[in-house]
């Protein structure tokens, strides 16, 4: 029988206790069986582009709208995205051709709505039987799959001669309504009241 000395006592301990030093290290490198919680995302920048363009498709794959800007900033947590400077001009067959530019812009996350915002300018060019029309305001909203502008706030609209003002409006470029809200106000020339595609609604008009 060996004889057990004090020395190979104080070797035994080393050894236990560097191989349950060694077990608990591969434990804690180990993948967790248990799902990590998702970790919450915030408002901040995740990739951002410089002099860019974006164009958003119809349901049957043809170019509806394209933006550029000049500058873009996406955003995590809810994928909005922010432009400066924004230019969208919508390309609609058999309809005059529809732009707008502003200071500054939002996108939302699938692309659907965006958001104009300060010195916000509507223009529709001209074609055989109408008139060009512009429309100013401080904020417009483009509803993407319904080909529609709108906004909330006071706005100037410029079609031909004709001059108005109201507190909001809202224009379909597919079935080329106008509506005016709120208080309407302006003159609108005679000579355009006839022979229009346009049809205008006022709301509330005072001429």
């Amino acid at each position: 029988m060996q004889r057990v000395t004090p020395t190979s006592i104080l070797a035994a301990v080393l050894l236990a206790a560097l191989a349950s030093s060694t077990y608990w290290l591969v434990q804690r490198t180990l993948p967790s069986s248990q799902p990590s919680p998702d970790q919450p995302k915030h408002h901040t920048p995740d990739y951002y582009a410089d002099n860019i363009s974006i164009s958003m498709l119809s349901a049957t794959g043809q170019t509806q709208y394209r933006i550029n800007a000049a500058t873009m900033v996406h955003y995590e947590d809810d994928s909005t995205t922010s432009v400066t400077r924004p230019a969208i001009r919508a390309f609609t067959p058999g309809q005059p051709e529809v732009t707008a530019t502003a200071l500054r812009g939002t996108i939302n996350g699938d692309d659907s709505v965006v958001d104009l915002y300060d010195q916000a300018v509507i223009t529709r060019a001209p074609d055989a039987t109408d008139p060009g029309m512009k429309a100013t305001s401080q904020h417009f909203q483009v509803l993407v799959n319904d080909d529609i502008v709108r906004t909330e706030l006071p706005v100037q609209l410029t079609r031909g001669q004709s001059v108005m003002t109201a507190s909001g409006m809202n224009f379909n470029n597919v079935t080329r309504v106008l509506q005016l809200l709120g208080s309407v106000r302006g003159t609108i020339m005679p000579a355009e009241l006839n022979g229009s595609r346009d049809t205008a609604k006022p709301t509330g008009a005072k001429h």
